[in-house]
C-alpha cells in the first residue's frame, strides 16, 4: 500500500468527536484558513472564519469571546503582520494567550495550531523563537492540543528565491528542504480538527526533498526567470543558517500526494 492510500485509509477511519461541531478558523481568510473551512463545511460542520477582517481580532481581543461562544475546536493559523523579532513574538504571545483565556471560557475541546518543522532548531530566528513561544502557551493552557509542524510550503518558493536576491543572482543555502502544496496542508489540518486531539506534534512533509537552492532553480526555470541561483552553504534562510537537516524530518512525517510539478501546473501561475 502506498503512502498516500495509508493516509486515505487513516483518514477514513478517523474518529470524530462529534457529528456536528462549530469550528473556529483563526486566520480563516488566509492562504490555509480559506482551503481548510472549505474541506470542513463539505464535512457538515459549521465554520467561522475568524480574521480582523471579519470582526475578530485575537490581539486587541474584539469579537473574540462571541465567535467562540458554542465552538468545539478552534484552529490557529493566524500570521504576525511583521516579522520583526520583538514584533513577531509579541503577536503570538498576545494571540496565544489571549486564544487560551476564550477558549477556556468557551468550553473548547481541541485547539489546532500550524507550526514549522525544525521550530526548535533554528534558534537564531526570531519568528521561530516566537513560534516555539507559541507552542509553549499551548502546552500550557491545559485544553487539549494538536500542533501541526509543517515543512515549507511551495507557494512560498517565489518569496524564498526574493529573499536571497541581488541583482540578477539569486544566493541560497544548501540546506535540504521538502515543501508541500497549500492544498495538502488543509487536507491535513482539516483532518486534524475532526479527530480527537493527540496532545502533541504531528509532522506533515511534501513528497519530494531536495536542497533548497537546487528547488528554487527548479522553480524559477519553470517560471521562465533568467535568474542564476548561487548555492551558498553559508547563506542565511531568513536570517539563520540551515544545516541540512534543519527544515525537513525523518520522523515518518505525514507526507502530501501533491508533486512540485502537479502544483506548478495548476497553481503556481494563479
Amino acid at each position: 500500500m502506498t503512502t498516500f492510500e495509508n493516509e486515505q485509509q487513516r483518514r477514513a477511519e478517523r474518529p470524530h468527536m462529534e457529528k456536528f461541531m462549530k469550528i473556529v478558523i483563526i486566520g480563516g481568510t488566509g492562504l490555509i484558513g480559506s482551503k481548510t473551512a472549505d474541506r470542513i463545511r463539505k464535512q457538515g460542520h459549521e465554520v467561522i472564519a475568524a480574521a480582523p477582517n471579519t470582526g475578530v481580532n485575537t490581539i486587541t481581543g474584539e469579537g473574540l469571546a462571541e465567535a467562540l461562544a458554542g465552538a468545539s475546536v478552534v484552529i490557529d493559523l493566524a500570521n504576525s503582520p511583521s516579522f520583526e523579532d520583538k514584533a513577531v513574538l509579541e503577536f503570538f504571545e498576545t494571540s496565544g494567550r489571549n486564544l487560551a483565556a476564550a477558549e477556556k471560557v468557551a468550553g473548547v475541546k481541541h485547539h489546532i495550531a500550524l507550526s514549522i518543522i525544525g521550530v526548535d532548531r533554528l534558534p537564531d530566528s526570531g519568528y521561530m523563537r516566537a513560534k516555539v513561544a507559541q507552542e509553549k502557551i499551548i502546552r500550557d493552557a491545559g485544553i487539549p492540543y494538536t500542533i501541526v509542524h509543517s515543512t515549507q510550503f511551495m507557494e512560498f518558493l517565489g518569496g524564498i528565491a526574493q529573499s536571497g536576491t541581488v541583482g540578477d543572482t539569486t544566493r541560497l543555502s544548501t540546506g535540504f528542504m521538502q515543501p508541500i502544496a497549500a492544498d495538502d496542508v488543509a487536507d491535513f489540518v482539516a483532518d486534524a480538527a475532526l479527530a480527537a486531539p493527540v496532545n502533541g506534534i504531528i509532522e506533515i512533509s511534501g513528497p519530494e526533498r531536495a536542497r533548497l537552492c537546487d528547488f528554487v532553480a527548479r522553480y524559477l526555470k519553470a517560471m521562465g526567470d533568467p535568474r542564476k541561483v548561487v548555492a551558498d552553504p553559508q547563506s542565511h534562510y531568513f536570517g539563520t543558517k540551515l544545516e541540512d537537516g534543519s527544515l525537513v524530518s525523518d520522523n515518518n512525517p505525514r507526507i502530501g500526494r501533491i508533486t512540485f510539478e502537479q502544483w506548478f501546473e495548476t497553481s503556481a501561475r494563479k
